[in-house]
């Protein structure tokens, strides 16, 4: 019987073993008691080629696998999670996927957190129209109803419906709590959001229960890069009807709201494989007095172009620190950081990709 038991304990000791990977990378908390929150960037280059769906898919395990040990609370989407809304025509020379499989594809990718931690999107302009918003209409709300992820039960706080009247995690509101912080409320809008967008986020930010708690808002067309001098977006060139651009937001609702303390963004792009154009930063002091951070983040050129791998599993890991009031920004990418051959590529340390933002 000692021998039976000898060889059972024996077993699963070894499939412990055989089952435990070895990750290549771990990546770790600056303070084991902070938290984090991910950011992606447009991941539209990862959905529109079969080829580079797995990236994407990759990125979202490595988030799976980490809530944990990164005390992951929420994931932030800049938007574009796909390259054509309602197209079945493939345009060989920049996608091979109809907006059907590209639409799967990301549905498919953050299935990885369905039921485990809540994610944010802020649709973007490649959600809308037929190709790039010729007008209102979306399979958004279809692919990502409310009720496909129980991780935003409870934290949902607030929802308004999209440009057809439907109830809609486009324009959507999240209070996330975490230690030291004690809660943050998550905006996030549609792209070129309507003026009833802006005042509904407005209203729910400066009154009631959150008019003294830190809100980050989330859009998907704010400002551009480095490489045009952070300035946030005076016009957007697309048919879509009314809505507002980024100097506009930042007037109507980011300056006059005390509480907005960071913005996060996508959309722009710059130069090719030059990470500095594709990134922004920029602050800007609110009608209060306050500092007001203003990010964007893009990866789809970064991979090889916009027909490349789609961003080389760039994202960014912000580490919001038990002082209350610091963020860490790390820009790391699991894709090169699965290998010990490649984990030496998977930081970038410039002053642009690695910073503190400081909410006073």
């Amino acid at each position: 019987m000692k021998k039976q038991l000898f060889f059972i304990g024996w077993l699963l000791s070894m499939s412990f073993i055989i089952s435990a990977q070895d990750r290549a990378d771990q990546q770790h908390l600056t303070d084991p008691n902070s938290f984090s929150m991910i950011l992606l960037g447009d991941p539209q280059g990862y959905t529109k080629y079969d080829l580079n769906q797995p990236l994407f898919e990759l990125c979202m395990a490595w988030i799976s696998d980490n809530i944990d040990h990164l005390n992951i609370k929420a994931v932030l989407c800049t938007g574009d999670v796909i390259e054509q809304n309602d197209n079945i025509i493939r345009n060989r020379r920049m996608v091979n996927q109809t907006s059907r499989e590209m639409w799967e594809a990301g549905s498919r990718a953050f299935k990885w957190l369905d039921n485990k931690i809540p994610y944010i999107i802020s649709p973007g302009n490649h959600e809308y129209g037929w190709i790039n918003s010729e007008n209102g209409n979306t399979y958004f709300p279809d692919y990502f109803p409310f009720e496909r992820n129980t991780a935003w039960r409870d934290i949902c706080v607030s929802a308004l419906p999209n440009r057809n009247g439907i109830p809609s995690l486009e324009n959507a509101a999240f209070e996330i709590t975490g230690p030291n912080w004690n809660k943050i409320l998550v905006i996030t809008t549609e792209f070129y959001p309507r003026n009833e967008v802006l005042e509904w986020a407005k209203n729910l930010a400066t009154s009631g229960k959150y008019k003294d708690t830190p809100v980050i808002f989330m859009t998907h067309g704010y400002m551009e890069g480095h490489g045009k001098e952070n300035q946030r977006i005076e016009r957007e060139g697309y048919k879509l009807s009314p809505g507002n651009a980024g100097q506009a937001i930042w007037e109507k609702l980011i300056y006059p709201s005390s509480n907005i303390r960071l913005v996060t963004c996508g959309h722009t792009t710059g130069k090719v494989n030059v990470f500095r154009e594709n990134v922004g930063y920029r602050i800007d002091k609110n009608n209060n007095g306050k500092d007001v951070h203003q990010m964007m983040f893009n990866v789809q050129a970064l991979g090889g172009g916009y027909e490349g791998n789609g961003g080389d599993g760039w994202l960014r890991i912000l580490e919001f620190m038990p002082d209350g009031k610091t963020i860490k920004v790390k820009t790391y990418s699991p894709f090169f950081g699965i290998s010990p051959s490649t984990k030496h590529l998977a930081h970038r340390t410039e002053s642009y990709d690695q910073f503190d933002i400081v909410i006073e």
